[in-house]
């Protein structure tokens, strides 16, 4: 697949760039990078380089905050059974054992239900409220799910309970008639952050209701773990308060991780190393993940909240287990689906693919719409189809393309649909997939050109070898946690000298050596041994885009060059870009979303 090199210019030598330089004594190349991201003065690089809690917003500012603590302190004082149902994701696991333990550690009498997958589908349902109120449930709070819950929280209303919806996906004009509802997408609300996960939401409630009760919030920052695990997992923009909410919730989690998150960390290969957001999202999510997709998700809920070690340790080695099974379900999938690209899809026409299968399963055609984005880069569409012809699917998206613009402009052929820009969810009879089809290619043709299809490459700044150091690496470190909006700074380094031979290592790895003006680094790329075609030996000029890393190998540490992509001198084609051209890079890959 081609790919697009998406250049800044000469940023070094930018006014904005030189005194931002110049004011808190940076490295050029680092003052380029902040202002390619939009961050310009000093008091803005020093708040981004020193996320605290004092960044936060006040909670109050959210719509409907002061309504939903009032009702909840009411509900904790009447000893009033409040009952919490989440999505099956890691955004809502996360966001039900937030609230659960911190609840319970307050004095609540709490229960939690999350549906299962296959049984019970996406979202609330009428016999879920119904049995929550047969439990004794006297106050519905839905986490992650219930923005478009119209007649399930009438339904719950009807029954005599109270309702609030602590949500973040995209909400409609007309909301359900709830006690609250906390979503700070809602048209009218005017919370200055907009794109926080539904464990953020969850966070923000708990902060009011501490201060409400008059308690520190060091209450509530002993569960910052699970908000930088949902927050990650989810893709939600690494910026603002989800930035700060990250990094605070990476220290805790490696410094005093819950029970059960230390488990999962076990279990995962991850304990005694520094863990970040890749971890999480390539560690700790999938097997979350797994036990939502495979079965009953509360499993995963249970790990997080229980205080017993050998509780732990047991639910731990299940979901690892599930994993390996999604693992070789995934496998299957992906070659089945791969057939059929090739078999139904014209490929130097169609815009999007649209594909559907009876049997599938539904717990994996999410992550399987994303390989398939990896490789043909188009905005893909998973549907499975049970036995009474109903379909489930999963939505997947391209950098600049609203996937859930897409559905909302065909919603007349869909059951169900919800999700977010380039990651969304839907239900459709199987009648009515063929027309889906046909009117998502029109769509996408009138919406995508041919250079959309290409996918692209942002880099932060070009540099040359001698910039690199321990000082430029310490920096570089101080923009962690990366995700998208905020994603690892990419340097371009031109014309440098292959240094022997590059070869394969591990698992399809490239490594190799480049030196430039007598600078020699190593490089490797994880998963890139496809580059080694053509990339030429010992002597050859090459091209290289690239993070710069701190390798730590049996004890020792050492910068090394961890490449995106490399080539002979000259070879890619670059395109300029807008300085603040941030959406080309997302991980869009990683998308989790579901409806």
């Amino acid at each position: 697949m081609d790919l697009l090199w998406v250049h800044p210019g000469d940023l070094q030598h930018d006014q904005r760039v030189l005194d931002v330089a110049n004011t808190l004594t940076l490295p050029p190349a680092i003052a380029a990078v902040l202002v390619g991201n939009g961050i310009e003065s000093p008091e803005a690089v020093k708040a981004y380089f020193n996320p605290g809690v004092e960044q936060l917003h006040n909670p109050l500012l959210m719509r409907d905050m002061q309504v939903a603590v009032d009702h909840l302190y009411d509900a904790l004082l009447e000893r009033q059974r409040i009952v919490l149902y989440g999505d099956y994701d890691v955004d809502g696991v996360t966001s039900v054992a937030l609230l659960y333990l911190f609840l319970k550690d307050i004095g609540g009498d709490v229960l939690y239900h999350i549906p299962e997958r296959k049984r019970e589908g996406y979202g609330l349902s009428i016999e879920a409220v119904e049995d929550i109120h047969r439990e004794g449930g006297r106050l519905l709070l839905t986490v992650d799910t219930g923005t478009t819950a119209h007649a399930e929280i009438a339904r719950a209303r009807e029954l005599g309970m109270e309702v609030i919806v602590c949500d973040h996906h995209q909400a409609a004009e007309e909301l359900p008639v709830a006690t609250a509802i906390l979503n700070p997408k809602r048209a009218d609300d005017e919370y200055p952050f907009k794109e926080l996960a539904a464990v953020g939401v969850a966070y923000k409630l708990g902060q009011a209701l501490v201060e409400r009760l008059g308690l520190d919030q060091s209450v509530l920052h002993r569960y910052l773990d699970l908000v930088a695990i949902g927050s990650a997992a989810d893709i939600v923009p690494l910026r603002g308060e989800n930035r700060v909410l990250a990094s605070l919730g990476l220290r805790k989690l490696n410094q005093r991780p819950l029970t059960g998150v230390g488990a999962l960390l076990n279990v995962s290969g991850l304990v005694r190393r520094e863990v970040g957001v890749s971890g999480i999202i390539f560690g700790l999510a999938p097997r979350i993940n797994a036990v939502g997709r495979l079965g009953s998700a509360e499993r995963a809920v249970r790990l997080l909240v229980t205080k017993d070690r050998e509780t732990a340790r047991s639910v731990a080695q299940v979901l690892e287990q599930e994993n390996r099974q999604r693992k070789s379900i995934d496998h299957n999938t992906l070659d089945d689906a791969l057939v059929k690209v090739e078999q139904e899809c014209d490929l130097e026409n169609d815009r999007v693919i649209v594909l559907a299968k009876r049997m599938w399963h539904s717990g994996v055609i999410g992550i399987v719409a994303s390989r398939i984005i990896e490789k043909y880069h188009r905005p893909t569409v998973m549907i499975t189809v049970d036995e009474d012809g109903l379909g489930k699917g999963s939505a997947r998206s391209i950098p600049g393309f609203d996937i859930y613009e897409a559905l909302k402009a065909n919603e007349d052929l869909l059951e169900q649909f919800g999700g977010h820009k380039y990651a969304a969810g839907l239900t459709i009879r199987e009648e009515n997939i063929p027309a889906l089809r046909e009117r998502l290619k029109n769509w996408c043709s009138k919406r995508l050109g041919d250079g959309d299809l290409v996918p692209r490459l942002r880099i932060d700044c070009e540099i040359d070898l001698d910039a690199i150091n321990r000082e430029f690496l310490d920096l570089l470190k101080r923009f962690a946690p990366y995700g998208p909006k905020n994603q690892q700074p990419l340097f371009l380094t031109r014309n440098v000298t292959m240094v022997g031979e590059p070869r394969i290592v591990g698992n399809g790895h490239l490594f190799g050596r480049v030196v430039q003006d007598g600078i020699e680094y190593d490089f490797i790329g994880y998963g890139k041994s496809r580059l080694l075609d053509g990339l030429g030996g010992d002597g050859d000029a090459v091209d290289l885009v690239y993070s710069v890393a701190d390798n730590q190998w049996r004890g020792r540490s050492c910068i090394q060059l961890q490449i995106r992509d490399i080539c002979a001198t000259g070879f890619r084609t670059m395109v300029p870009r807008e300085v603040r051209d941030t959406e080309v890079d997302e991980e869009l890959d990683l998308q989790e979303e579901e409806e």
